[in-house]
């Protein structure tokens, strides 16, 4: 019985690390992105307009992209694993903006981008599930 325990215990751990890396491939990715859009911005005549949408945008493609690596090393639960990711993805972000941000509030954007990130976690989870077999 006790093997079965190790055993268990052994799988939860080997997830969770592949969870994390899943959520820190996502933060590269983001990082990577917003980067490009910024000097974009910057050096183009496009209005600063697009900037909401292009962070939900980035935001969801990234956890997208991390949740598939993240469920693809699992083989299992790619809902569940990708929502993870999107989660952990989302409580970084806020729990630093509220840190380092002066006047950090929730609103309906934060609210649809908390939607949408565990949406697309959901979404890659199951695509990296699948696209494994």
């Amino acid at each position: 019985m006790k093997k079965v325990e190790n055993d268990s215990k052994v799988k939860i751990k080997g997830s969770a690390i592949k969870i994390l890396f899943g959520s820190g491939i996502s933060f590269l990715i983001s990082l990577v992105l917003l980067l490009a859009i910024s000097i974009v911005l910057t050096y183009t005549n496009i209005s600063e307009n697009i900037i909401t949408v292009s962070v939900i945008v980035i935001s969801a493609l990234s956890i997208l992209i991390g949740s598939i690596i993240s469920a693809l090393n699992i083989n299992k639960n790619g809902i569940l694993n990708g929502a993870l990711v999107g989660a952990i993805y989302m409580i970084t972000i806020y729990v630093l903006s509220s840190i380092f941000v002066s006047g950090f509030e929730m609103n309906v954007q934060s609210m649809v981008m908390i939607g949408v990130s565990i949406l697309a976690g959901m979404i890659g989870g199951i695509i990296g599930v699948n696209f494994h077999k």
